[in-house]
């Protein structure tokens, strides 16, 4: 394989994510993608179990997808890596470790629900990687289906700013296509076949699409000088100039173009693909990625000249091998280089590389900066691990893991198995880092712990289906956490060991407080006159956040807490760095003892849809499952009602709401924190 390494090259790739609520119709949109781009040649459906990236036959079974799947296609000369990610909340941090890697998205919602939970979730993670996005509202074609609604809740939800380059012809079942505000046509779709004719503005819509272009043109002149001199002086901007300040300010992430079109109906895709290659940016165009060399912050060009540079973001064990998923940000990746693996800081050989759709892949001689593809050979890398050039080290930063709310335990059925289990499970967490696996000290279980109750189903099912292991599986438990709300002063403690030769001495001094900033762990240093020295000081740091694993209600972790270590002393010989790590870990731990603590339990925002004559029963089950209501709403006669439950109240909450709404209700979640368990559940909870 050639590789060109001129900036052309690189303005002629996009690097795209597919970004939605579960069930707006990311799937179906990124099926139509690959069938108009040529990438297959049959559409798949998601009903049908025929889809090209929802390929793992349990999302097949459930109709949702479950695993991030990458797929490439070419469009218009550029060539397309698109990641098709979940969108229900137990695989968030699926969508999270493709957002590290993307330089755009496509944000998919529905026409007739606007903005979702998820896909709020999902946005304000894309802003916090700095993704550009374009908006594609789709299911136009659906009863109740309104372009201006769905456009307003991302402007009030999301904060964003639409620019809305399309207008629907025809609504609901008469939805036959798009009138192009750019270029002021209309795009009609005869059929489903997804083949656009174009022609003029209908006349009966014209005077609404000049209202709306005018409309457009003044969103534009806003936040663009240019278009603003065109406007000033025209009193409208030239389709030239719309497109490159259509551009300019998607790529700077200060608004998103907003396009609309039935995915399912093939229409409306072509011209998103259009947007794609027009709007979003290419790796060229997005800031260079930053890493660190020896505690040095550098940074790192999206250029195949510099030395190599690839973030894994995905692992997965296939036939084939163990696949690690790459976006190579600089230099070029040739079949057979050795690469530093910064994760365990040794040097491994890159056997095969990839270029990967879903569950299909075909085998290319090199990768350059821009791509993302697989490669074969790495047996340490995981999820976040730096692979660069030897002669080049650099780390960049690793994707956020959340941390797991629900635990089961699982054990072997057949006791022969017990070792297949373990390294089963082993295998499961190094896929799928927001997977943790521990043994419970008490009672010696092996505990499976996730985001969510599917999440944690999904895993066992693998167990099952791949390893083919006959489990056991336990009643979900939920992670709880502790607290401190009224915390202690000048607590002394002294870590004094003498067990012949050189002993340890410590001696510290500790104020524990509650941190007033939320979750997490604080430490502070106010000793003076080098009572304590520095080396020490990071010593009692590293031994607080040891004893933060364990709290003393019940063994949970502990969070909300400021340490702060006013004074200490030393000795000559006896005092080292582990003495004074100890005297951190045991003296919190002395200290929680002494404080007033709470236990706090995960809780989230429910958002529940059910028929108007079902909203007292929805309520009223709510409330018996301690839930807060904190809005509720009508669309037409459809009822929507959102609460703060606790996670512990909602297993087995699906069954018992079509039970109680006659099948008709549906509800989303999504993680809303902690809250401080009731006083009279918290000695159970223990």
């Amino acid at each position: 394989m050639r590789i060109d390494p001129t900036p052309r090259a690189l303005q002629t790739v996009r690097n795209l994510g597919i970004l939605a609520h579960v069930d707006a119709g990311k799937t179906t949109v990124t099926e139509r993608i690959l069938f108009l781009t040529g990438a297959v040649h049959k559409r798949g459906e998601v009903h049908e179990g025929t889809t090209v990236t929802d390929f793992d036959s349990q999302e097949r079974d459930r109709g949702i997808t479950i695993f991030a799947a990458a797929v490439s296609c070419d469009w218009d000369g550029h060539r397309i890596n698109l990641i098709d990610t979940p969108g229900h909340v137990d695989f968030a941090d699926e969508v999270t470790r493709s957002l590290r890697v993307l330089d755009g998205a496509v944000a998919v919602f529905d026409a007739v629900a606007g903005v979702e939970p998820q896909s709020e979730a999902v946005w304000r993670e894309a802003d916090r990687h700095g993704v550009a996005r374009l908006a594609f509202v789709n299911k136009m074609d659906r009863a109740g289906a309104d372009l201006d609604t769905a456009v307003a809740s991302i402007r009030e939800r999301l904060g964003a700013t639409p620019l809305v380059a399309q207008m629907p012809i025809g609504s609901e079942e008469r939805f036959t296509g798009v009138v192009d505000l750019v270029r002021m046509r209309a795009l009609v779709w005869p059929g489903d076949t997804g083949t656009y004719e174009e022609r003029p503005v209908p006349d009966a819509l014209r005077d609404e699409a000049l209202r709306r272009r005018r409309a457009l043109d003044e969103a534009v002149a806003e936040l663009h000088p240019r278009a603003l001199e065109e406007y000033c002086a025209d009193g409208t901007v030239s389709e030239v100039t719309l497109r490159t300040a259509l551009r300019e300010v998607t790529v700077a992430g200060e608004a998103v173009v907003v396009l609309c079109g039935s995915a399912y109906r093939n229409r409306g895709i072509e011209p998103l693909l259009d947007a794609v290659v027009a709007y979003l940016p290419s790796p060229a165009d997005v800031p260079p990625v930053r890493g660190t060399l020896d505690g040095t912050e550098q940074e790192r060009a999206a250029d195949p000249a510099a030395p190599l540079v690839a973030l894994a973001f995905k692992v997965h064990a296939a036939p084939t091998g163990r696949m690690t998923f790459l976006r190579i940000y600089s230099g070029v990746l040739v079949k057979g280089d050795t690469v530093l693996d910064t994760g365990v800081g040794r040097t491994e050989r890159v056997g095969r590389i990839l270029r990967v759709q879903a569950d299909r892949h075909t085998e290319t001689s090199a990768a350059m900066a821009g791509d993302i593809v697989a490669v074969i050979g790495p047996k340490s890398a995981r999820a976040g691990t730096t692979l660069c050039a030897p002669s080049a080290p650099l780390v960049l930063e690793a994707p956020s893991t959340a941390d797991p709310v629900v635990s089961v335990a699982v054990e072997a059925r057949l006791g022969k198995d017990t070792e297949r289990l373990a390294s089963a499970l082993a295998r499961l967490a190094d896929e799928d880092p927001s997977l943790v696996v521990r043994t419970d000290p008490e009672t010696g279980q092996t505990l499976l712990s996730g985001l969510g109750e599917l999440h944690l189903e999904v895993a066992v099912e693998r167990l099952r289906r791949e390893r083919g292991l006959e489990v056991s599986v336990g009643r979900p438990q939920v992670s709880y956490r502790e607290t401190v709300v009224r915390g202690v002063t000048g607590l002394v403690y002294r870590h004094v060991k003498q067990d012949g030769g050189a002993g340890q001495f410590a001696h510290v001094v500790l104020d524990v407080e509650p941190l007033e900033e939320g979750d997490g762990f604080a430490f502070a240093s106010t000793v003076v006159g080098g009572r304590v020295p520095r080396d020490f000081v990071r010593a009692v740091e590293a031994g607080c956040r040891d004893a933060m694993a364990e709290g003393p209600l019940g063994g949970h972790p502990v969070t909300g807490v400021r340490v702060t270590l006013t004074d200490g002393s030393t000795h000559v010989k006896d005092s080292s760095e582990l003495a004074f790590r100890a005297a951190g870990r045991l003296g919190l731990r002395e200290a929680l003892r002494a404080c007033e603590l709470r236990l706090l339990e995960p809780v989230a925002e429910v958002t529940v849809t059910a028929p108007e004559d079902c909203v007292g029963t929805v309520l009223g089950d709510l409330a018996a499952r301690r839930g807060r209501v904190s809005a509720s709403s009508m669309r037409g006669t459809t009822a929507v009602v959102t609460a703060t439950v606790p996670l512990a109240e909602l297993f087995g909450y699906a069954t018992r709401l079509r039970g109680r709404t006659q099948g008709r209700g549906t509800f989303t979640t999504r993680p809303a924190g902690y809250a401080e368990v009731p006083q009279g559940l918290a000695a159970g909870a223990r």
